[in-house]
């Protein structure tokens, strides 16, 4: 059945001029004018039979005589266009496509012609409209939605699953606008499928509510962790040095502004190349050691680099004279170099990765720690838990880029050595992204290393099966590079305007105009647009099954209650602790 069965008498007005992707119609009926809403859709009549154009509502003009200037009455009266609405084409609605009937396609063959008719879409219209648009991006089984159109309630909205992971999603909106609630409605239907696989960056702890078969909760080690030696069973995860590449290694431990930076990310490079020899013959992996690198995750013992380096700093060596010494090549060089390592060393915040359990150290670590990662729903041992959220709040700020990012770059090798036919699907999920993949890496300190691993997974992912969804509340702060790459994006409230010119600079020329209600949307209300979407959409979030522990809180209303507990005490012992547990 056609859902596009108009009839003359419908018609709002005829096209009177035709732009590359854009038309203006002449609407006569003053009542079908005041009809017409900026942003609600409109199909034209093609010159193809059983093709229709659809568009977007632009702008609508009324323009009186007391309005213009003779100039512009001799022009409207000329062209008999005094009440114009403007239209940007977005695609065209075919009756039938090869063997499909009512199918929505992005893509404009032709344009209207002069004096062609323009009707809305509207009432059972809309609805059937949205609902072939609906089941074109899947079944409604299984498929991925995040709630209703706004243009019709009765209208499920319905992605492109493939799609939407596949080619990278951005997530934004100010505080407060929905962004952590739209985020936990992807999760839980990601959760529910039988072989799902996914990572959470939680920066805040604020998606521990999220509770399904689907779902498994970690976090980054603090020092009781480490202390009391948990691991996986208690879902306590560890990122130990020795995963660290070289220039993670330079970024964290070399002053650059030191004369003698150069000699250090040398000898770094040399000890820690000794230190992971001296291991393998250890465990006699010897077919490794002909082929190892600087930057190969191989456990290697961190007191044997500073005893090195220590002994390097004070070496004598024999001098031009018999029975002389003179001052080794490094010697009095790396004497702040080894007080910062040692004051890393001793660090009880980075004990999770400078201080981590014996078992840590161990070849089969590694093993386990990427089953954990990247193994998908099906192959887990207790088939739970492929939507992994960590939780990185006790991470300190100031190395939390490093390690966000160094567990990206893990899954990302990973997948990249695995075989094509093996590689199992994985989307990184990540949280307040602006913190730890920002557009100026010296905002956040020297972990350029870092920032070049996300862009990396941006630019690449995709072949390997990894798949980036950045979610942030100042998209003008993530970086540029990333954002580039991201094809899909769900954009909720932004009151920012650097913000909103971001994402205007992102879509694509002709749907410029409809971001102009990111500062109006509604609280739970998000523009979509991209691949996964056919048509650019106002689309009302449904809730979520559990909502994250993000709402803000009410401070009148705090302040009027009485009788609450005062719990200070253990907010300090928390601090003291460094653990929220």
């Amino acid at each position: 059945m056609k859902i596009f069965d108009y009839i003359e008498e419908e018609s709002l007005g005829k096209v009177i001029s035709v732009d590359t992707t854009s038309v203006v119609i002449q609407i006569e009926n003053i009542d079908k004018l005041r009809s017409m809403q900026v942003n609600r859709l409109v199909a034209l009549r093609s010159s193809r039979a059983g093709q229709h154009l659809v568009g977007m509502v632009h702008k609508i003009i009324r323009k009186t005589l007391l309005d213009m200037t003779e100039e512009e009455i001799e022009e409207q009266q000329a062209i008999n266009s005094d009440n114009t609405v403007r239209i940007t084409l977005i695609g065209t609605f075919y009756d039938k496509y090869i063997d499909n009937l009512n199918v929505f396609r992005r893509t404009l063959e032709t344009v209207p012609e002069i004096d062609a008719d323009c009707f809305s879409i509207d009432g059972p219209k809309l609805t059937g409209f949205m609902n072939a648009i609906s089941f074109q991006t899947g079944e409604e089984i299984d498929a991925l939605s995040l709630g209703s159109y706004a243009l019709d309630d009765e209208a499920t909205a319905y992605l492109d699953a493939n799609k939407f992971f596949q080619r990278h999603a951005v997530i934004v909106g100010s505080t407060g606008s929905g962004k952590s609630w739209t985020t936990a409605k992807l999760l839980e239907q990601v959760a529910n499928l039988d072989n799902c696989n996914a990572i959470l960056f939680d920066l805040h702890g604020e998606y521990h509510t999220l509770q399904d078969d689907g779902i498994k909760h970690f976090k980054i080690a603090g020092p009781g962790e480490v202390d009391d030696e948990k691991g996986f069973e208690e879902g306590v995860l560890y990122f130990p040095y020795w995963l660290l590449g070289y220039e993670d290694m330079v970024d964290m431990l070399v002053d650059r502004s030191d004369k003698n930076a150069p000699n250090q990310s040398m000898l770094i490079s040399r000890t820690v190349n000794d230190a992971k020899r001296n291991y393998l013959n250890e465990i006699g992996e010897t077919d490794i050691i002909n082929n190892y690198t600087v930057d190969s995750p191989i456990p290697y013992s961190l007191s044997y680099v500073l005893d090195m380096l220590k002994r390097l700093d004070v070496e004598m060596v024999p001098g031009a004279r018999e029975n002389t010494t003179k001052q080794g090549e490094f010697y009095g060089k790396l004497s702040r170099f080894v007080a910062r390592l040692e004051n890393k060393m001793n660090d009880k915040r980075l004990a999770f990765m400078m201080n981590p359990p014996d078992a840590v150290l161990g070849w089969e670590w590694m093993n386990q720690l990427s089953e954990v990662l990247l193994a998908g729903k099906e192959h887990l041992s207790d088939q739970k838990g492929g939507v992994k959220i960590i939780d990185f709040s006790e991470v300190p700020s100031d190395i939390l880029p490093l390690v966000i990012s160094r567990v990206a770059n893990l899954v990302f090798s990973l997948q990249q050595w695995m075989e094509k036919e093996n590689r199992h699907p994985i989307s990184l999920l990540c949280d307040e992204a602006h913190l730890y993949i920002p557009d100026n890496p010296n905002s956040i300190g020297n972990f350029e290393a870092a920032q070049k691993s996300f862009e990396r997974i941006a630019k690449e992912g995709r072949k390997y099966g990894v798949g980036l969804v950045i979610i942030s509340q100042r998209p003008s702060e993530v970086n540029r590079t990333v954002l580039s790459q991201c094809n899909n994006f769900i954009a909720m409230r932004l009151s920012n305007l650097e913000d909103q010119n971001v994402i205007k600079r992102l879509l694509p020329d002709n749907f410029g105009g409809i971001t102009e209600i990111l500062p109006i949307l509604d609280k739970g209300e998000a523009l979509v647009v991209g691949d996964a979407c056919l048509l650019p959409s106002r689309i009302k979030i449904s809730e979520p099954r559990n909502k994250p522990d993000s709402g803000t809180i009410d401070f009148w209303d705090e302040w009027m209650r009485t009788g609450k507990e005062s719990v200070i005490d253990k907010a300090v012992k928390s601090w003291r602790l460094q653990s929220m547990q």
